[in-house]
Parts: structure tokens; sequence; C-alpha cells
């Protein structure tokens, strides 16, 4: 299985999100669009799409995402992925 690059700015947004106390657990190695991450707070679960800068989904992505029966945040910045469990920005 080739690699998956992640996006610069991921292990800054996972640091910020077990900062504040959420369970974070990369799912970027699953490939085929599955999302990057999967996190958990406060007994609830988000799948996020971890993007940096002007990086589009790819169609493996587009494909996963509009398939999928439940949500899943393509997300750019910490404040981004705060705002997705429900803390407001800068916590």
């Amino acid at each position: 299985m080739a690699y998956k690059k992640i996006d610069n700015n991921q292990t800054e947004i996972v640091k910020a999100l077990r900062s504040v106390g959420a369970t974070v657990q990369s799912i970027a190695s699953i490939g085929k669009g599955c999302p990057d991450l999967l996190v958990g707070y406060r007994y609830k679960n988000y799948l996020m799409e971890i993007k940096d800068g002007s990086n589009k989904l790819t169609k493996h992505e587009e494909l996963w995402q509009s398939k999928w029966m439940g949500c899943c945040y393509n997300v750019r910045t910490v404040d981004e992925a705060y705002l997705i469990i429900g803390i407001k920005e800068g916590k």
C-alpha cells in the first residue's frame, strides 16, 4: 500500500484536539478516500478530513464523503476543529 502524505497542519490539529481532552485516532492509512481522523469528544464521534492551505478533496475523498451516511468535516485550522466539537475559537 502506498503511504498517504499527511497535510502539514494535521499534527498541530491533533495536538490541539488532544489538549482539550479529545481522543484522536489517525485512520488515514485506510485510504480509498476515508477521512484522516476519528475524534471522540464528550461521548460524540467526529470524522475529520484535514486539508492544508488550498488543497482540495481528491476524487476518492469526494466519492467516500458522498456515500457516507453520516457527517465528515473538512478541516483546515485548529479553530475549525474546535468549532466542530463545540469549543469556541481560541478555547
